[in-house]
Parts: C-alpha cells; structure tokens; sequence
C-alpha cells in the first residue's frame, strides 16, 4: 500500500495535483453556469386544446382546389405526367392551370393561303385526356396568341409565348367557339360545366400582355362571347392578373357592358417588389410582413363585396413565397410552414389558392442546368419531394370535419372512421431582410433554433387502443436540399445520389407509439418544436 504522504515527495506530483484540484473547482463552476443558462433560456410553452366533440362544421380544403404547372408542351413529357400522378394521389388537388395552351408549340391553329382557320386539336386532347385520367380537371388559361393571329412578333419565355393582341377579334373568337365547342363534343357538356375559363395571364404587365388595358378588356368580352355561344352556363373569369390589379376595373367594365363574368383571379407574391423575373436574375427579398399574401386575398374578397359582386368567386391562380423560378426559398424546408402559415391566414375568402407549380419540370427561362435551383415546384426535375410537397400532403390528410380550436398555427380534425389529425407548425421568418438577396440567404446550411414546447392536451376521446403516428418536415427531416449542400452540391446527380435524397425525403412518420385512452377519455402529449417545424399527428383507432 502506498502511503499517501509519499505522493507529496515530488515537486512534479505536488504541480500536478494542483492543476488537477483547480481543473475540478473550474468544471464545476462551468457546469453550474451552463445549467444556469439553461434553465434560463427555457423554450415558450404553447398548448393546444382539443374536446373531440367539439367541432366547427366540414373542413374547409380550397387549398387543393387548384395547383399550377408551367405550360402545355411540358405536359405531354412521361416524367411531367408520372409526375402529376403522384401528386394527384398524394395531394389531391382537382384542377390544373398552366399556361401556353394555344401557342405554336401545341399546334392549334394556322390559315391556309387564303386566310382560311385551320383548327387542329391533337396535342390538347392528349393532354386533356391524361388530365382528366387521373381524376383532375383543366383550369383553362386562354393564351398566348397563336403567330397566325398576332398582331406582332413581341413574345415572352424561352419558349416564345406571343402576348401581342389578336390582329382579328373575330377570328379569335372563332378559334375560342370552336375549341369549346370540340371540348363539349370530346368530354360532355355536364363535365365542361365544371371546368374555368380564363381570359390571358397577367395582362397587367408589359412582359405578359402588348395592349393596353382597352385591349384586354375587348379580348375578354369578345371570349366570353365565344364561350357562352357554346353554352350559357360554361364559366369565364379574370382578369388573372399579377399583384391583384385591376378588380375594380373588371367589375365595372362588367357591369356596365353587360359582359359575363363568373368569377375573379388574380396573383400573389410574398417577396417585396417586382412581378416578374423571366430570366430569374433579378434578386427578390422575402417580405417581412407577416400578412404577406393573405392580406392582399382577404382585402381583394372585401373589395369585390363592396363592389356587390358577393356572388363572384374568387380564385387566386397563381401563388407562392416568390414569383421567380430561381429563388432557393422554394427549395428549403422554410417553405412548408410558410405555405401553411398563409392558407391557415386566408381562411375562407377565396374560392382557391392555386400553388404556383407541382414541378421543376417548367421551362419559362430555359431547361435548367442543376437538380436544385430554385424552382417553383413541390417536387424537382427527379421527382424528389421537397418540403413543400408534405405541406400540401399533410393537409390531404386531414379529416373531413374540424374540430374547435383556438390556436393560429394548426388544423385539428376527425375523419368518419373516427381517427384524428393534427397538423401544426411553426412560422419564423429567419431571412436578414434587405441587406441580403433570397438568393445568397436560402441557398446557406440553415440550422433551424430551439422554438417551443407544445403541449397537446385532448379531451373526450372515445376510450380504447390508438396508433399514434407523427410525422416531421424541418431542417434534416424531409429536407433534401439540405441533404444536397451537404454532398457538395453537384451539378448532375446520380443515379445513387437520386436514390439517396428520395430516402432523405421519404415522409415516413419519425415516431410511432401504442396508446391506451382510459376512462377519463384525455391525452395529453407533449413535444419540442424548432423555428420552421412542421408536425403532423395521426391517432387512429384500431
């Protein structure tokens, strides 16, 4: 045994022991500074209070009234419509808006030498019948010009879109009476009653539209007379146009003209400024302002009220956190929660919120160079789901009938088999503001901070066995962009490197639990949420 005296004979043993009893007394007092912070910087407590027996009537899901695609040639692509299959049965949507449907590319219309119309279908029957395959409808946008009809050669897009005024009113009224007609023929009159017509896209801007108001106002009167020639109860709308323009204008025009309109549609935009980026190289900023977007809706619905056009419907066409196909917003897990966040503030005052689009597969500024790149779509060129595509298929799964609920930021429902949902989320908006571009910000590793501990509390479920299933979107979790920087961000990828995001982003739930409700009919569960989480909850009983 060794004396402990004899530890102390050394010079060396005596330094050394001290350090080691001062390093003890130092990460001690650490420790109890760490806790101290800790327990300082406690997350904000959020509850949630559900009673399963009170409910507030059918959900309300315009949400997947409509969705959008970029034009009509893209849709004659196998992955365009294996594609649209899947999101189909995912998200559900029933309508799809996409523009080009009588430019050249689709082979509509042309004269013979003697100025004869020549009207030729094919390429719209195929995609109409694909269309309506799978169990969706066309949200029909009348545009662009056919060149045999073109007052000019002005055109937009890669793909050469002709927004120049017809250089024949009657004509073009002609070719819109035949094709609706030849629609009536191909998918019944009770089918096409379902359908929307829209006059144009965005003639508000120089970019979309040559004319002048006047102008669009005469091309929508002059289509509207070709639709309702073919029937009376076909529906014809606008002015579809950018930043909510002109509504007054096309109600009164309306009005005072004796010209059918059945509804409104315009677009929106959550950056600060700007309509339109055809090249996407303009730079956007995210707006700061929490009402972004569901303001303009909301305000848009009381104006045509006030107009005593309560009867119209209005349908938001196009939207998105940004209007330019190379903004990397679309892209980060940011997007889901900022998707939910403006519907959830929408609430009932459109008829439709039409996400601008179901896929990268869209070639306004040309076909693009890399997997990820800021485009519009819920899903990329490879069909790998981004976080925006589970906001929407989270939503799908919601049941039929909402339950009371006072907090801002989820949706609880109960389907008819008696299983429950809930789908809540967090909203921050990270972005710096103007001192930095979308484009530099969103294309950043972005780790996600601590936010809050929700508290989940359920009254009265029917006692028995559960399956509780959770299901995450966030930073890491369903979020393959991240996964992308984090493998170097190639240019092409492979086909393991397709294999290994499409796993990353395989919206499987995160968490599955066996529960037992007991006599007292509660559960309570509760969980930590980072900024820009989104959680989705299924109890189902077995």
């Amino acid at each position: 045994m060794i004396k402990l005296s004899n530890m102390f004979k050394s010079k060396t043993n005596i330094f050394n022991f001290s350090h080691l009893y001062h390093l003890l007394i130092f990460l001690g007092f650490t420790a109890n500074l760490i806790s101290q912070n800790l327990s300082s910087t406690k997350l904000n407590q959020r509850t949630i209070k559900l009673d399963y027996n009170n409910t507030t009537g059918k959900l309300n899901t315009m949400f997947k009234e409509c969705i959008g695609a970029g034009r009509a040639n893209e849709g004659l692509r196998a992955d365009w419509q294996q594609q649209l299959a899947m999101v189909k049965q995912d998200c559900d949507f029933k309508y799809i808006r996409m523009h080009g449907l009588l430019t050249d590319d689709m082979g509509v219309y042309k004269q013979d030498e003697k100025g004869n119309p020549q009207y030729n279908y094919q390429y719209i029957d195929v995609l109409y019948d694909y269309i309506i395959s799978v169990g969706m409808k066309p949200f029909v946008e009348l545009g662009f010009m056919p060149n045999y009809l073109a007052s000019a050669d002005k055109t937009i897009f890669w793909w050469k879109g002709n927004i120049t005024p017809p250089n024949n009113y009657d004509k073009w009224q002609a070719l819109i009476e035949n094709l609706v007609a030849h629609f009536t023929e191909r998918y019944g009159e009770d089918e096409v009653k379902t359908w929307y017509f829209e006059v144009w896209n965005e003639p508000n801007l120089d970019g979309f539209w040559s004319g002048t108001q006047d102008e669009y106002f005469k091309l929508y009167e002059y289509t509207a007379k070709a639709i309702k020639n073919v029937n009376s109860a076909y529906r014809i709308g606008g002015p579809a146009t950018a930043g909510n323009g002109w509504i007054a204008e096309t109600i009164n025009f309306t009005n005072q003209n004796n010209v059918p309109i059945d509804f409104i549609s315009t677009h929106s935009y959550g950056v600060k400024h700007g309509y339109l980026d055809e090249f996407g190289t303009s730079g956007t900023i995210l707006s700061k302002d929490q009402w972004s977007v569901s303001a303009d809706i909301i305000n848009v619905r009381k104006k045509m009220d006030n107009l005593s056009k309560q009867n119209l419907e209005l349908h938001y066409t196009e939207w998105s956190s940004s209007y330019t196909p190379a903004d990397p917003i679309h892209d980060s897990y940011h997007q889901a929660a900022y998707i939910l966040q403006k519907i959830k503030q929408t609430g009932t005052a459109t008829n439709s919120m039409s996400y601008w689009v179901f896929t990268d597969i869209f070639e306004e500024s040309a076909p693009r160079f890399t997997p990820f790149h800021g485009g519009f779509g819920l899903l990329n060129y490879q069909g790998i789901k981004k976080p925006a595509y589970y906001a929407y298929q989270f939503m799908n799964k919601l049941g039929e009938t909402e339950l009371q609920n006072s907090d801002n930021c989820s949706w609880a429902t109960k389907n008819n088999k008696g299983d429950l949902q809930l789908l809540l989320w967090d909203f921050t908006n990270t972005h710096p503001g103007d001192m930095e571009l979308n484009q530099t910000y969103y294309i950043k590793d972005l780790p996600s901070k601590p936010k809050e501990k929700v508290n989940i509390q359920l009254s009265n479920l029917p006692k028995g066995n559960y399956s509780l299933e959770i299901y995450k979107v966030g930073y890491k979790n369903n979020d393959p962009y991240t996964a992308y920087l984090n493998m170097g961000k190639p240019n092409q990828l492979t086909k393991l490197q397709v294999t290994q995001l499409k796993d990353e982003s395989n919206g499987k739930p995160f968490l599955i639990e066996q529960i037992k409700v007991n006599s007292n009919n509660n559960f309570n569960k509760e969980i930590d949420i980072n900024e820009n989480d989104v959680l989705f909850f299924k109890i189902i009983k077995k």
